[in-house]
């Protein structure tokens, strides 16, 4: 296995290197970040791994602030008569007292960058192209290694990308990429090192491994990310609570039945956050908008259908499918048809499998509290935001992602989701207040069919067949 690529990333101070960084590993805890000048001192390694082994070594800088200063004293130290090349100044330069007292943050990162295969010239694209930056490339050039500019914060409305762009081209730098570290684009990663690759042509192939890797983690995110949602709606959607018919009964269960579905809500935020590598803190969110309980009975879907057929027999589900409704009104029962009375009426209890308690709870005057649909696909829509904002989020971002309702258009239209109506017919399947019972493996495949559902819907693609 060969050595892992050097890199050193370097620019002026508060260009957002060391967001570079974490945005890169997916770390918002490496480093400092900060608006405050110089906040980098030392420099600080990381590797980014694929398969498993280390292909690339990052080394944070310190800024660099006074480089016509520090031209001027090399220029000095070492006349450009000497005929010295760049290194052999760098070199002169760094073994000078200087280096060890007024420029010693410069000597930190020339240092780094001698020992490095390649830089990572990070560039604050909001700050005018002046002198000193252009007398800082000079000094990094003398280094003799290879120097990819990476252009920071491109999307603010204050962007003087394309004098960046003229200005790196001016002295040779025509390798560029555009990597805004609080919101990189699409496949702004691939090109960051596809471009490191024709500056490093020796190691194209780790590179395009590192690429590959990390791509395919990118996808095994999603496809996880797609499958806590899923699971959380399964288990809100499977939730079923008995409750007397009184109105404090009524009340004190909606209140609690609200409380388990955000508590269950916050579990799938903190586990997203947490895979996505963010804390808990980075998402602002209301309270969610729950209704005010649900007490109708969804006994005829056609999933509950098909379980009560199979119990009661083809005779009383084809009567079931001809129309007949349990309509919960005042705890009653009305029943459309003759045939069906006879058939819960006349049959053992036993005979309605799980339906049975729970028709004989309707005839006794007990509610069973399930949540509305309405809710469901609000649900739904506040996690496939989130999903989309952590997707596109840089680790460097410093406001919290904030989540509303705005995307629930998308959920209103349309049926849910057939897992969904499935999960409604199972309350065992639920895991809202207790372990999920019943036909584990059905309960999977529901949730792994409604991932699907999920992960495609505006997110990246699936990973091609092997």
């Amino acid at each position: 296995m060969a050595e892992p690529i050097r890199i050193a990333v370097v620019g002026h101070t508060n260009t957002g290197k060391t967001s570079l960084l974490r945005t890169l590993l997916r770390d918002t805890r490496f480093g400092e970040v900060s608006d405050r000048p110089s906040t980098t001192r030392h420099v600080e390694g990381a590797r980014l791994l694929a398969d498993g082994a280390p292909v690339l070594s990052l080394f944070d800088t310190p800024g660099m602030e006074d480089a016509i200063a520090l031209l001027d004293y090399i220029d000095t130290l070492v006349p450009a008569s000497a005929r010295s090349d760049g290194p052999e100044r760098i070199r002169q330069f760094l073994a000078s007292a200087e280096a060890r007292g007024r420029y010693e943050q410069e000597a930190k990162v020339l240092r780094q960058l001698l020992e490095s295969d390649a830089a990572f010239y990070v560039v604050d694209v909001r700050d005018p192209v002046l002198p000193k930056h252009r007398d800082e490339l000079a000094v990094l050039a003398d280094c003799g290694r290879p120097l990819l500019p990476v252009l920071n914060f491109v999307h603010a409305p204050t962007s003087r990308e394309a004098q960046w762009r003229e200005a790196m081209a001016r002295v040779g730098l025509h390798a560029q990429v555009r990597f805004d570290t609080v919101a990189p684009e699409l496949g702004g990663e691939r090109r960051l090192y596809e471009a490191l690759a024709t500056l490093l042509d020796t190691r194209r192939a780790d590179l395009e491994h590192l690429i590959d890797s990390r791509e395919r983690d990118a996808r095994r995110r999603h496809v996880a990310a797609a499958g806590l949602v899923a699971e959380l709606l399964i288990d809100i959607a499977a939730a079923r609570q008995r409750v007397d018919a009184e109105d404090a009964a009524i009340r004190h269960a909606v209140e609690q039945l609200h409380h388990a579905v955000r508590s269950r809500e916050q579990r799938c935020v903190d586990a997203l956050l947490a895979l996505y590598g963010f804390a808990g803190s980075e998402v602002n969110s209301a309270p969610l908008p729950l209704l005010d309980g649900r007490w109708e009975d969804d006994l005829f879907h056609p999933e509950s259908l098909r379980t009560m057929g199979i119990s009661l027999g083809k005779g009383a589900a084809a009567g079931a499918a001809a129309g007949v409704g349990i309509d919960l009104l005042a705890g009653g029962l009305t029943l459309g048809a003759a045939a069906a009375l006879g058939a819960v009426v006349g049959g053992a209890w036993q005979s309605l499998s799980d339906y049975g308690d729970r028709v004989l709870g309707k005839l006794t005057g007990s509610r069973e509290l399930t949540v509305d649909d309405a809710v469901l696909r609000l649900l739904a829509a506040r996690q496939q935001h989130l999903l989309r904002a952590l997707t596109g989020r840089g680790h460097a971002a410093m406001t919290a992602v904030e989540l509303d309702t705005s995307e629930i258009r998308r959920w209103r239209e349309g049926a849910l989701p057939e897992p969904l109506d499935a999960a409604r017919a199972h309350p065992e399947w639920s895991a809202l207040r207790a372990t999920p019972q019943g036909d584990l493996t059905a309960r999977q495949r529901a949730i792994d069919t409604l991932a699907a559902v999920i992960a495609n819907d505006d997110g990246p693609p699936p990973a091609p067949a092997k």
